[in-house]
Formats: structure tokens, sequence, C-alpha cells
């Protein structure tokens, strides 16, 4: 049995009743963190842009923005997938940085809505979808991503398919079809990193995913082996694939395990460096004024991927590792307020980052990383991190994921609302129906 075959009779056939509590629950908390990071976008320009332009171009009232008004399925779940993924501050598949939600939840919520499914379906929709973007994307990690593409574009597009197609009731042969439509309109280049059009990735994988699974259900016919041909998926986009890592524990092993939550609003390559610098402010407590250095020995992805030595905007910030450890030892933690243009323009903020110092320590691995703080009296503390937080090795409580969701969400929901949908979220499963969930965070 081929692979895209294999993935397409999961994707459709698996019983939801034999998906584990525990994944399902995974579920539930990627579901409330991709509220919270898509409702505190939504006044980002970038999101202004997108959602104005689906709204110009019309279409039927089928699915929520969930900032307000309605549009088609497609413009929904492209609207709700950029603003998923521009605070950068989505959740993270471990193993290949996949951030997999944004599109998957994106495309099974516009759907769900449409369809009026239960709680239950979508997040057994959001299960599967995401293990089939991960499987995807296991396959060819890390060459594919070494060659310059962005995964979450890429593999996204698939689970989006695959989660979509399952809530469409597809069955295997039109679940094929969908998946190989998907992986021909896989795309995301990470030459867009630090621009808007890396969210864009997110929204046209959501997109492309409903529009596919849509195709196939009014029988649209595409090639049977989407990923594993000759001129297939993983053969053009990536160097090296091992088909068998993708395949490995199908319908046992569940890839949403291996996600992982944000606690802070920049690259997950840059955390653990985060989280040692503030340790290490904490222990130390040396003002800031008295530093002489601080020194980062990182994954080689982190300067790769974070490498700006003088970010001017906090949209650069995000990928600055320099930016990252000086507000992170300044203000012990680094949200949204630490990525304003402002924040990065800060007289204090400036002047401890000429002091920070990064280092490759190939031995690594992108969730850990050693920094060494030294006082202009040359005396010197170290801290090793060794799986930072919100990573699988070092997760985030439910209790934590909610805290991060109401810090976001707050403002635009108001506090009663927002504690309401946040019970509502780590409880999906149980819910009849989701229209009146999505009902209470848009407001109609």
């Amino acid at each position: 049995m081929g692979a895209t075959l294999t993935l397409a009779k999961f994707a459709s056939e698996f019983e939801t009743d034999a998906i584990p509590t525990d994944v399902l629950h995974a579920s539930e908390r990627c579901f409330l963190d991709y509220l919270g990071v898509t409702l505190a976008a939504w006044e980002e320009p970038t999101v202004e842009i997108i959602r104005s332009l689906a709204l110009d171009l019309g279409g039927n009232a089928q699915a929520s923005l969930l900032g307000g008004g309605m549009t088609s399925l497609t413009n929904a779940a492209l609207v709700n997938g950029v603003a998923s993924h521009v605070l950068d501050f989505d959740d993270t598949h471990d193993p290949t940085i996949l951030h997999g939600t944004g599109p998957v939840m994106s495309a099974a919520l516009a759907v769900g809505q449409w369809m009026g499914v239960s709680g239950r379906a979508l997040m057994a929709a959001h299960s599967i979808g995401f293990d089939v973007a991960a499987r995807v994307a296991l396959a060819v990690h890390p060459e594919h991503y070494d060659q310059g593409f962005h995964v979450t574009g890429t593999a996204g597009t698939l689970g989006a398919a695959a989660a979509a197609g399952r809530l469409l009731g597809l069955d295997s042969n039109q679940m094929i079809n969908a998946l190989s439509a998907a992986a021909a309109q896989a795309a995301g280049l990470r030459e867009m990193f630090g621009s808007m059009t890396k969210s864009l990735h997110a929204g046209k994988a959501a997109a492309n995913g409903v529009l596919s699974a849509l195709l196939a259900k009014r029988d649209w016919v595409s090639a049977a082996a989407g990923l594993e041909g000759v001129r297939g998926y993983w053969s053009v986009l990536s160097q090296k694939s091992d088909v068998d890592r993708a395949l490995a524990g199908l319908g046992t092993t569940w890839e949403l395990l291996n996600d992982g939550f944000k606690p802070y609003a920049c690259g997950v390559v840059t955390h653990p460096t985060i989280d040692a610098v503030a340790a290490l402010a904490r222990s130390a407590a040396l003002p800031a004024s008295e530093v002489a250095s601080i020194h980062c020995w990182v994954n080689p992805y982190v300067l790769e991927l974070t490498g700006k030595r003088e970010p001017t905007t906090g949209l650069e910030g995000k990928f600055s590792i320099y930016h990252c450890a000086a507000v992170g030892y300044l203000d012990g933690t680094a949200r949204l307020r630490q990525f304003s243009d402002d924040a990065v323009g800060r007289a204090d903020v400036v002047a401890l980052r000429s002091l920070v110092q990064a280092e490759i320590d190939p031995n690594l691995p992108t969730s850990a990383a050693r920094v060494t703080l030294t006082a202009r009296s040359g005396q010197s503390w170290t801290e090793i991190v060794t799986a930072a937080t919100g990573t699988p090795g070092n997760p985030m409580a439910d209790s934590a994921v909610r805290e991060k969701f109401l810090d976001l969400a707050e403002e635009r929901l108001g506090r009663l609302t927002a504690d309401q949908v946040a019970d509502e979220a780590l409880s999906t499963a149980r819910l009849p129906e989701v229209r009146s969930l999505i009902a209470r965070i848009t407001g109609f």
C-alpha cells in the first residue's frame, strides 16, 4: 500500500473513539492556544490587509472570521490561518519545527462550523490532520527545511486537507485525491521569514487544504501517489526522504504529543536562551549596568534563523537571538510587548543587546542552550537549559496554557467571556456542537 493511500485511509477511516483521551485533550489545549494567538493578532496590519481583502472579494457567509465577520470557507480559513501565525506565538512540533495547528485548525474550524459538527468531531479532525502534517514533515526533515522550505506552509497544507476532508466525510479514495491536490499546492519559502508573507504560508495552507477537500468531495481526481511518486511531494521538495519514518506507529503513536506551546512570542529556537538568561537574572541579581557579557551557546538553527544582530522593528526582533536574550534578561520574559517597535529601540535593550554573544554548539538540540553571564567584576554564572519551557520535555500545564490565552484574549473578549471561552475550549470534546462557542468568540 502506497504512503498516500495509507495516510488517506488513516485520515478518513480511523475511528474517533479509538483516538486516546490524552490526544484529544492535547487538541483541546492546541485549540485554546490557537484562539488566543489568533485573537491577539487581529489588529495587526498583516491581518487587516488580508481580512479586508477577503471581505472585499465577497463570497457566501459560510464561516466566521474569529475577530468578527463571515465569509466563504476558503477565505475564512485563509484569514484565520494568517492571523494564527502573525505573532509567531503558535504551537510547535518539536521534531520538525512545524507550526501545525494554525493551518489544520483554521481549515477544520471553517468546515466544522459550516457543517455544524460536534466538538469531539472537531478535535478528532485536528488530532488526525496534525498527525498527517507532522508525518509528511518527518519524512523529509531536516533536508526539506534546510533546502529553504517553510514546513508550516508545505506539510501544513496536507494536514489541513486531511482535517477538512475528514469532516466532509471523504472516503479513502476521495481522501487520496484531496491529499494529492494539497501536495500540488504546498508552498512556503524561508526567505519570507521576517516579512508578512511568512504568515501567509499558514493561511494559504489552510485555504488550499479546504479547497482540496471540497474538490475531492465533488469527485475531483488527482494523482494516486502525490507524496511518494517519482515526481511527488517528497521527491521534488527534498533531496532525501524516509517513508518508513513517516508511517511508523501510525494510529498508535501520535505526533500531537510531540507538540509544544510557546511561552515567548518569538522564534521557538530562541526559547531555551530566554529561559536561561531569565534564570540568570534571578539567580545572579546583577544589574544590567554591571553586565560585561552574555555568552550564549546555541543550536546551529538559532543563528541561521534568528541571527539578526541589530533589529530595527519588532518583527525583526522576533528573529534576533541578541534581542531575545537582552529582553529576557531585563524583563524576565519575552511576550508581545517585548517585540513592539518601541521595545526594539529601548535604550537599555540596545545597550545590553550589544553585550550579547552567540556561538554555535552543534551538540545542542534546538530545545537546549547554555549561557554564561559575566560581570564587570569578573565573576561569572552559567545556566544550562536542557528542555525549554513549553517543549514536550518541559510542558506547560493546562493552567499555564489558560493563563497565556487570558493574557492574549482578555482585552478583546473581556474577562468574563474569555474565562467562558477558556473553559469550553479546554473541554471542546464534550461540546455537542461548536457553533455556539464560535458565536461566543465572534459575538454573533
